[in-house]
Order: C-alpha cells, then structure tokens, then sequence
C-alpha cells in the first residue's frame, strides 16, 4: 500500500491558522535582519528615538522569542500526524519521512544562499531527522523527552551564567563596528554579488556548528511537544478538552507577558535576558496556541481567520516568498531601504506583505490545491505528482 499525503479534507482548519499565524509572527521578527545589520547588533541598545525604543520594546515582548517555539510545536504536530497516518495503514512513514526532511533541508539551503541568510528551514529539517527517529515512543514519553532536553539546557545556561553574576546588570553589549559597517555597505549600497558575499557571512554565524547543537536544545524539544500534543490529538478534541485549553492560554499568556516584561519593567540583567528569551518565551507561544484554538470552537471564527488559514495551507511558498519581498525591499538591488526605515514602518511593511500574502493564497488557491513549493516538496517526497481531491 502507497503512503499518499493528507488530502484536503483530512486538513485541520485551525492547525492552518495557527501556521498563518506564526508566518505573521516570524515576519515581525525577521524584519529586523532584513533591514538592520543583524546578527552583529544588540537591539535592545541599537535605537535612541523614543518611538523606536516603545515599538522594539513591544515587539521584544509579544513577538520576539515566541513563535520559533510556536512553529517548532507546530512541525512536530505535523510530523507527527503523518506518522500516525502511516502507521494506521501499516505502512513504514521512514523512508517518506527522511524525503521529505531531505528536501526541506535542499530548500532550506537555497533560500539561505540564494536569498537570505536567516533560513530556518534547514534547522527544522536537521531537528526532524531526531523527532523522526523519536516517533515510536509514546506521548508521555515525547513530552517528558521534550521537557528533559530543554530542561538540561536551562540548568546548563543557569549554571553558567551563575559565574557571570545573575545581577550582573547589561549595560554596554559588544558591537562588531566592522562587521556592521561591512553588513551596511554590502546590502546598503552594493550589488547583488556584494549582498551574495555578505550573506556567506552571515551564514557562517547562522549555521556555525554551535547554532546546530544548540537547536537540539531549543527547537528540538518543542517539536517533541508537539508530537507528544498530536498524538493525544488536543486540538482535534478541543471541544472536549476545552478547559485544559483555557487554562493553558490564561497562564500562558499572563506568565509569558510578565516574564518577557521583566527585563524592560526592572533594571536589565543577563538573568532577565534570559528568562525573557528561553522561559517567557515559549511560555507566551503556548498561550497564543491555546488562544487561538479556543477562538476556533467559535463557528464564526475559523470563517473570519480563512485568510491565515490559507497562507497556512501554503506556509513554505510564504515564508520564502517573505524573503523575497523583503530582500528586494531593502537591498540596494531593490529599492534599497535597507536601515532607512524605524521600527514602526518595518512592522507596517510587515503587515503590507502578509495582507499581500493573503490575497496571493486566495487567488492561488481558488485555482490550485497547494502552493508551488508544496507541490514540488510532495512531488520529491512522494516520488511522483499527487493532486488533492
């Protein structure tokens, strides 16, 4: 019996809106890199207009470092579902299932060397191949691997930061001058064969051997989760379920806004830094998940939110298509705003391109099944072309 992906009316609504969602989240975030010489700045130090500060701070709370963990849930999710698939029509999803990985990763790589050097794609691809190989094991057991992974790294980092002094307040952060000169004048006012070299750059910090290791510790450990969430199906028994979810968004949220608060709130210190990033965090992204999964047992709602929904059914075209919009934005090559724009004219910018986003879904997917990315990716991973009926 041949493994067939999910058909169209196997698809879960709010998973797909979930997805919009995040892609929406991860823009916000990724507008920084696109326009500012990230990853060589402190951004908590980088501006001095007052407007700027506000936004960056607002972002820093509700945006920033909660919807890697979102995304990552979300893939394991996923994977997840695919494994389950198989194994109810007794047919091994392995060989499928490290395809699929295979071509995400060879996505992954042009996108970082062809179009942007903050790809994220080939991580996800790289932690899949563990998630993978962890599949058999039962829910709790993900969950509790999840926890346990992510819990080492915590009490490793707090260990040593421990030497750094947790009071330590961070007042002055290291700035590359060079680097960032570098960085500006390459996609500021070069060509694309300057902004090419300078991505390489910037590539050899983004996927340096440490950022591999380290994903296993913090990307890793949210798909386990969310492997663990798929095979006790919590979102499809969200009705039932449905103060599990309630729960999980008031704490999440209230949790995740208060610690990501601490540092803005209280005198900056390298524990409140990081509390911010590694504990509120993932902790506001779980209160985002469950809010939106509440909002969806509203009939009207999943009817309302269709056009995250849609850019969700398409998210790899999205996300790249982002890159994209964004390089030729910014670049000299483009139109050339790169560092021209403050904080609140990226975060417009980034509403425009996901307003933009979701017309294109719709159009395309009045015409089309799935995106063309998604078309190709099946197509490799399922060796041959398949249409959704």
């Amino acid at each position: 019996m041949n493994f067939k992906p999910t058909m169209l009316q196997e698809r879960i609504v709010t998973l797909d809106i979930l997805r919009g969602f995040s892609l929406f989240g991860i823009l916000l975030v990724n507008m920084y890199a696109f326009y500012l010489p990230m990853p060589y700045i402190d951004l908590a130090t980088w501006f001095t207009t007052p407007s700027d500060i506000v936004w960056q701070q607002n972002l820093d709370i509700y945006v920033q470092s909660s919807f890697y963990p979102l995304f990552a849930m979300l893939f394991g999710y996923g994977l997840a579902m695919q494994w389950q698939k198989a194994q109810s029509r007794e047919v091994s999803f392995y060989g499928t299932g490290f395809r699929r990985l295979t071509v995400l990763f060879v996505f992954g790589l042009v996108h970082a060397v062809l179009i942007w050097w903050g790809d994220i794609l080939m991580t996800y691809a790289f932690c899949g191949v563990f998630l993978l190989l962890l599949l058999r094991m039962k829910p709790i057991w993900l969950l509790l691997t999840g926890i346990i992974i992510n819990g080492f790294m915590q009490i490793l980092m707090l260990f040593v930061m421990g030497f750094i002094n947790f009071n330590a307040v961070v007042e002055d952060t290291y700035i590359d001058i060079v680097a960032v000169e570098k960085a500006i004048t390459a996609y500021g006012s070069g060509n694309w064969v300057d902004a090419f070299m300078q991505r390489l750059d910037d590539l050899t910090l983004q996927a340096s051997v440490l950022m591999w290791i380290l994903s296993l510790f913090t990307i890793l450990p949210y798909m386990l989760i969310g492997a663990a969430a798929s095979k006790w199906k919590i979102v499809e028994r969200a009705k039932e379920l449905k103060w599990l979810w309630v729960a999980l968004a008031v704490i999440g949220l209230a949790v995740g806004i208060f610690v990501k608060s601490l540092p803005i709130m209280q005198t900056r210190t390298y524990l409140l830094d990081y509390l911010k990033v590694y504990v509120g965090g993932p902790i506001l992204s779980v209160g985002y998940i469950a809010l939106i999964v509440l909002l969806c047992l509203l009939p009207i709602v999943p009817k309302l939110l269709s056009p995250f929904a849609k850019m969700g059914r398409m998210s790899m075209t999205m996300y790249i298509m982002q890159s994209i919009i964004g390089t030729c934005l910014f670049y000299q090559f483009g139109l050339g705003w790169y560092g021209k724009v403050s904080v609140a004219t990226g975060v417009l910018i980034a509403v425009g391109i996901i307003v933009v986003q979701m017309v294109i879904a719709e159009i395309w997917l009045s015409k089309f099944k799935q995106g063309p990315l998604e078309l190709i990716w099946r197509k490799f991973t399922y060796k041959k072309m398949l249409s959704e009926k």
